[in-house]
């Protein structure tokens, strides 16, 4: 079997190894790709792994000897999934890896949007606080999570766990996903979007990005939110429509964001929502500690081992 790797470098940037592919036969690791290259670069492989880069039905048609397709994480939009079934390619994705990071990094982001420490520590580091006897605390928002009410829209695995560090915290948690529109589990109030819209505090998208789910915070999503609450979003950026989130962030419709992904990544310099001082914005960094890599890893080398050893991967995604 012969293996490439189309953009390893977010994976394993260099403290980690890829040695496990040798188990499978040759492979080839690139640390980055442009699309443009994707084609040639698999060649006559067998296995293609994919962070970021698409594989379309173009890419398909150039690359015949394809048997085996691996996203580098949950997601799997940048793969076109009905190309690769009519041609019997196997698709596998890596679920679970991240659970726990990407869940701390979401309560990270509604702590940062909070509590606001990087503004106090501006505070410190300007002179603003040094310089005056009489410093304004009241003129930084900082608002406890106690008591408040959060909602986690796409209640998986990430979601849950997300769910329960709110909880620890003593907050209210509303949860909505299709498949539970009533009940309590472990303390959290699973109920209707537009419930969770209307009462939350905090809204924490956690869904995949689907045909459904793209555009999905839109102005329309914006206005059932209760005014002045604030969106957290760990999951796609292209769930949210940028142009009303920078609206609702702008009118009072919305406090504040905090936000770990967009719709281009990087993102233009011009985007507007970057000047934002009501929008922190951190770089699709929340499933990167080395902790969660080392999990990916593992279970992508099952994944291969196991459609090697019986025609099917563990993780399949159809």
């Amino acid at each position: 079997m012969k293996t490439v790797v189309l953009d390893g470098f977010a994976v394993n940037p260099g403290d980690l190894n890829w040695d496990f592919l040798g188990e499978f036969g040759s492979y080839t690791v690139y640390d980055r790709s442009n699309e443009d290259e994707v084609a040639s670069r698999i060649g006559d492989a067998d296995i293609v792994i994919t962070n970021r880069m698409h594989i379309t039905e173009d890419v398909l048609d150039k690359c015949p000897n394809l048997k085996f397709i691996s996203a580098f994480g949950t997601g799997y939009d940048m793969i076109n999934v009905p190309a690769c079934r009519a041609r019997g390619i196997e698709v596998c994705n890596i679920p679970g890896y991240s659970t726990s990071s990407v869940s701390q990094f979401a309560f990270s982001l509604m702590l940062a949007v909070s509590t606001r420490t990087d503004l106090f520590r501006k505070a410190v580091l300007d002179g603003t606080w040094t310089g005056r006897a009489d410093f304004a605390y009241q003129n930084i928002p900082y608002v406890e999570l106690e008591n408040k009410t959060v909602g986690v829209y796409g209640c998986g695995a990430i979601g849950m766990r997300f769910a329960k560090l709110c909880s620890a915290f003593g907050m209210r948690v509303l949860a909505y996903r299709r498949s539970a529109q009533g009940g309590n589990v472990d303390g959290i109030e699973f109920t209707d979007r537009d419930t969770l819209l209307r009462e939350s505090d905090f809204v924490s998208i956690h869904c995949p990005l689907t045909d459904e789910t793209r555009g999905l915070v839109n102005s329309e999503f914006l206005s059932k939110m209760k005014k002045g609450a604030y969106l957290i979003n760990t999951s796609r950026g292209a769930v949210i429509n940028e142009a009303d989130l920078y609206t609702a962030l702008t009118d009072g419709t919305l406090a504040g964001a905090g936000i770990d992904v967009m719709v281009s990544e990087p993102p233009k310099k011009d985007n507007p929502l970057l000047k934002l001082d009501n929008c922190i914005i951190t770089p699709h960094a929340a499933w990167v500690s080395r902790e969660a890599r080392l999990r990916l890893i593992d279970v992508l080398c099952k994944n291969i081992r196991s459609f090697i050893d019986s025609g099917e991967g563990i993780n399949k995604v159809f």
